[in-house]
Parts: C-alpha cells; structure tokens; sequence
C-alpha cells in the first residue's frame, strides 16, 4: 500500500552468504542475520507507521491477517488501541508468531 506522503523505497539484495543477507534500502545498508531457530518475541518486534490506521487494518483483515487482542485493553472493533499519547496502534502476529504493529501518529 502506497501513500503520497511515504514514498516507496528500493530493496535491492547486495549479498548473501551462509551468515546473512545484506539489502541497499535507498541507500541504507539493511543487513538481516540467518539464524537456525529463533524463538518467537513476547513483544513487538517491529512496526510501520502508516497513514490511515483503520484503512490499513481493514486491508490485512480482508488479507486474512487477524489482528490481536490484549484484556485489559480498550481497543475497538477492528482491534485498534488509541494511546494514552494519541497514537493508535494494532498488531498482529507475522507466521512465526512474533508480534508486529501499525501505528498512526
């Protein structure tokens, strides 16, 4: 999903060896570890901000991407928390079970 205000960047795969693969992200070196097993986090590991929070959590539960619920939480229908800050946050769970976010600042 593209928004005028977050142009796309390039990922462009420079190397790979048998300890990683190193990615020139418009210029940025991204370098990605290979690990044989890695035990799912018990917290966020990564997250996007976005520009539209309900759009995009619409668009990944019409992907079949279930977004997550924590008790104690008020989060609405669609799974979104609004933060004490102002910021609304959802996460759901990549395929190996580590938790991921959006957010909308």
């Amino acid at each position: 999903m593209s928004h005028p205000a977050y142009p796309l960047s390039t990922l462009r795969l420079v190397s790979e060896d048998e300890f990683a693969l190193v990615f020139d992200v418009s210029g940025t070196m991204l370098r990605v570890t290979r690990v044989q097993e890695l035990p799912a986090a018990k917290y966020t590991v990564l997250g996007w901000q976005v520009h539209d929070i309900v759009q995009t959590a619409t668009d990944l539960q019409k992907a079949q991407v279930t977004l997550e619920r924590y008790p104690g939480m008020q989060q609405d229908e669609l799974g979104i928390w609004n933060s004490p800050s102002g910021g609304r946050l959802a996460w759901f769970k990549d395929p190996d079970g580590n938790t991921l976010s959006i957010t909308q600042f």
